[in-house]
């Protein structure tokens, strides 16, 4: 079997797998991928408007169809979108093509890094009836099982800083792979 090369960060919205994404990519000398930047690059159009004119599940289809194709290039790090695992395609392709890492946060830190992000149809959607905290929980509820099955490590990115988490995935990495668990 081959060795996992890629790595993949899941996660909820606000859980850093942006940020954090970006600079495990330029420690380890990998590309950087995001779903999400992917579809705007290619629609020329930002992700809440895709969303507000395709619906979920049109931007789902095409989500499915981003991850499945970035997921075949070689030593990269991807940034998916918090409900890319909704998609069985989506996880089953993650799982096969790479090292899932689940960056796990709280609905509280979530409100905290998400409250004047206006990029986020879920949440711009949720904030005129003002019940975000609900919605998060609401998305915790149907996400996190997914986030679970299929990731390799789970880190906590609640009150750690970006340079922590990336060294601690490095160095689970390593172990992962000279222990032959991902071999």
């Amino acid at each position: 079997m081959l060795k996992k090369h890629n790595i993949f960060l899941i996660g909820p919205m606000g859980a850093g797998k942006s940020t954090i994404g970006r600079q495990l990519a330029n420690q380890l000398n990998m590309e950087f991928f995001d779903s999400d930047q992917e579809i705007e690059n290619r629609t020329g159009a930002n992700i809440s408007w895709v969303f507000d004119v395709e619906g979920e599940v049109r931007f789902r289809d095409r989500e499915e169809k981003v991850i499945d194709e970035l997921t075949k290039k070689k030593d990269i790090v991807l940034a998916t979108g918090g409900g890319s695992v909704k998609s069985r395609i989506t996880r089953n392709n993650l799982s096969d093509r790479g090292l899932v890492v689940y960056l796990e946060t709280t609905v509280d830190k979530q409100l905290m890094r998400t409250q004047h992000d206006k990029r986020r149809p879920l949440l711009r959607s949720s904030s005129t009836s003002g019940n975000i905290r609900e919605l998060l929980e609401v998305l915790a509820k149907e996400r996190n099982p997914l986030y679970e099955e299929i990731s390799d490590i789970r880190i906590s990115t609640d009150e750690k800083n970006i340079r922590i988490v990336v060294n601690k995935i490095i160095i689970l990495r390593n172990q992962s792979t000279s222990c032959g668990s991902l071999l």
